[in-house]
C-alpha cells in the first residue's frame, strides 16, 4: 500500500520532502510531479527499485531511462557534453526538455541502451523536484508515467494511487502538471536532433 502526500506545488513542505527522500533511500519507488507530466522515480543505485519501475512501465533494457539533475553543474558527471551542446542545455534549461547523451563511465551500466551506451537527462522546472534533489544530494532515476497500452502520461494523482497503490511506495500529489510529454533532443552527435516533439517547443530544431 503506497504512501501518499500532498505537497504544495510551489511552496514544498521540508517534513514531507525529507519522508520523501527517505522513502526513495531506502529502495522506494514514487510517483511525483514534474513541468510536463507525472514520473516514475527510485535512487540512481538501487537495481531492485529499478527493475520495479520497469516492470510497472512494462519497458525493457532499450528503453532510455532518464537522470533526473538538479542543474547543469551534474550533468557533466554523467553524460558527455560539447561545448556547442552545453551552451544550448544552458538555454533549454530548466525546462520540459529530455536529452539524450552519451553516457560517462560514472553511470551503471544496467541504467543506459545497452548497445548505444546513452543516458537521458532532465532538469527541471518544478519546486518540489528542486526540493527532492537538494535533500537527496544525487539524481533521480525517472520515466514518464505511461502505463502499458497507453499513450499519454497519467495525469491526477488519487488516480496514480487508485491504480497503482500496490505497485507503489509513495505517490505525491503536487496538483495538475499537464498531460504533454517532455520534448525529447538527441545529442550524441554534433548536430542535435529532434527525436520527439513535446510541450519544449523553444529549441530551434523545428
Amino acid at each position: 500500500m503506497s504512501q501518499y502526500f500532498e505537497i504544495h506545488p510551489t511552496h514544498p513542505q521540508p517534513r514531507l520532502i525529507k519522508q520523501a527522500v527517505e522513502i526513495i533511500d531506502r529502495g522506494g519507488v514514487i510517483a511525483y510531479p514534474t513541468d510536463s507530466s507525472y514520473a516514475l522515480g527510485c535512487h540512481i543505485g538501487d537495481k531492485k527499485a529499478l527493475e520495479r519501475m520497469r516492470k510497472i512501465r512494462q519497458i525493457d533494457e532499450k528503453h532510455n531511462l532518464t537522470l533526473v539533475c538538479n542543474d547543469l553543474s551534474e550533468i557533466s558527471t554523467y553524460a558527455k557534453v560539447s561545448n556547442a551542446h552545453y551552451r544550448m542545455l544552458k538555454h533549454l534549461t530548466p525546462g520540459p526538455y529530455t536529452f539524450i547523451l552519451n553516457a560517462t563511465h560514472e553511470v551503471p551500466r544496467r541504467l543506459m541502451h545497452p548497445k548505444r551506451r546513452t543516458i537521458g537527462i532532465r532538469v527541471i522546472d518544478q519546486p518540489i523536484v528542486h526540493a527532492l534533489l537538494e535533500e537527496l544530494g544525487q539524481p533521480i532515476m525517472s520515466c514518464t508515467l505511461i502505463l502499458p497500452g497507453e499513450d499519454m502520461p497519467m495525469t491526477e494523482a488519487d488516480e496514480i494511487r487508485s491504480v497503482l497503490e500496490h505497485q507503489l511506495d509513495l505517490v505525491i500529489d503536487g496538483g495538475h502538471c499537464g498531460i504533454e510529454p517532455t520534448t525529447v533532443i538527441r545529442l550524441t552527435e554534433d548536430i542535435p536532433v529532434l527525436r520527439r516533439q513535446g510541450k519544449g517547443r523553444d529549441h530551434g530544431l523545428d
